[in-house]
């Protein structure tokens, strides 16, 4: 799975309808609504829009034939296999008519357009876990920890022997990371991998 880097906008004209797609990452509901509120032309015939995040999804027609403009934007979503973003498509009528299969056309392929042009970042599924270390080891622990690939320090605190860090590793090789760190630390480091 992916998600946008940033905010990204695609404009087009199909038989003299004006389509914007705004694209952008939003990491909960609240603020896909408020991406969607921000983004939305008061002037404009539609505001169509689509969100996903994770299992969660909406989207909303804003007018135009049911399942016309919101299915298919959401339908770009997860073509691209992209989470975690929101796309409002807004469109100025012409004056000529596309009809369904028109409609369906021309949101899903301005979304789609827009989102391809879109800079991506790879979602890493990570856990998170406390790794309690002497002043001794934490040098050694951190440099060869953060050397692996998609390893953050999310938090860090100093006790009166060492340090408490908290770290957000890949799912994918938690384990050979973690055996790393107690054997670097000869089993003295304390792994809390939490719940």
């Amino acid at each position: 799975m992916f998600t946008l880097l940033s905010p990204h906008v695609h404009e087009q004209e199909i038989k003299r309808s004006r389509f914007i797609a705004t694209a952008g990452p939003v990491a909960n509901e609240d603020g896909a609504k408020a991406f969607i509120a921000a983004h939305s032309v008061g002037d404009a015939n539609h505001n169509c829009w689509a969100w996903r995040i994770g299992q969660t999804y909406r989207f909303s027609d804003d007018g135009e034939p049911s399942g016309t403009a919101g299915k298919p934007i959401l339908q770009a979503i997860d073509g691209q296999e992209l989470d975690g973003i929101a796309v409002v498509v807004t469109r100025w009528f012409g004056g000529i008519l596309l009809g369904s299969g028109g409609l369906v056309r021309a949101y899903g392929g301005t979304a789609s357009l827009c989102l391809r042009a879109a800079e991506k970042l790879l979602i890493v599924p990570s856990v998170e876990v406390s790794i309690d270390v002497t002043f001794s080891d934490l040098a050694l622990v951190k440099a060869r920890l953060f050397a692996v690939a998609d390893v953050q320090l999310t938090e860090e605190h100093f006790t009166e022997s060492g340090a408490v860090l908290t770290v957000s590793l890949p799912e994918v090789g938690a384990d050979e990371a973690l055996t790393m760190v107690t054997d670097l630390t000869s089993g003295r480091a304390r792994i809390d991998r939490g719940s």
